[in-house]
């Protein structure tokens, strides 16, 4: 190929992207939002300011306000059913090293989630009472929490399907036979909450 031929695709390119119109905007991953009184949960219908413990909002490219969830768990669920919308441009939930209460997480504490790591199967419950994915944007944070309640700790993409999909007796406290220790590689307790 010639520099001429060289340079004519290369300013034939440059052309093209500069037509796009906006590709990079579109490309943009939006701020998390903080809660409002008006918020509510996408399974359960109700407002999450009613809900103790972590939270979760998902950005779509295909619609302008997030979409909110009651439990961390409710919010891993979405992204793993096939009938949710697929466009997701980000995942936050609350950073519970950061959050100050546990039935209140403080305003300013959101983190990526494909970047955070949960603790699944610990004796905190979220949402209405279900087990909880307890997210932590740094893994001594979580490691510490696994250690004073149970469980273990994964990223994102190791929380277990039937973790988050499954049956679940809301309320139900973990059996004293099966403490689900810190850092062991057995999938705490299973099951989505639809809350």
């Amino acid at each position: 190929m010639t520099l001429r031929a060289l340079f004519g695709t290369a300013l034939t390119a440059l052309l093209l992207a500069g037509c796009d119109g906006g590709g990079e905007q579109a490309a943009a991953v939006p701020d998390p939002v903080e809660v409002s009184a008006e918020a509510t949960g996408h399974y359960c219908g109700m407002l999450l300011q009613d809900h103790a413990g972590p939270k979760g909002q998902i950005h779509l490219a295909s619609r302008a306000e997030p979409v909110w969830f009651s439990s961390v768990r409710d919010t891993v669920a979405f992204t793993r059913l096939p009938e949710e919308p697929d466009d997701i441009k980000a995942i936050y939930v609350n950073d519970m090293a950061r959050a100050g209460d546990w039935d209140s997480p403080a305003a300013g504490t959101w983190i990526e989630a494909r970047g955070a790591w949960f603790v699944i199967g610990s004796r905190q419950r979220g949402g209405m009472g279900a087990p909880e994915a307890v997210p932590f944007g740094a893994e001594t944070d979580a490691r510490r929490f696994a250690d004073e309640n149970g469980g273990r700790v994964v990223p994102l993409a190791d929380i277990p399907d039937d973790y988050v999909l499954g049956e679940v007796q809301l309320g139900e406290e973990p059996a004293a036979s099966d403490p689900a220790p810190a850092h062991d590689e057995q999938a705490g307790a299973s099951g989505h909450s639809g809350h």
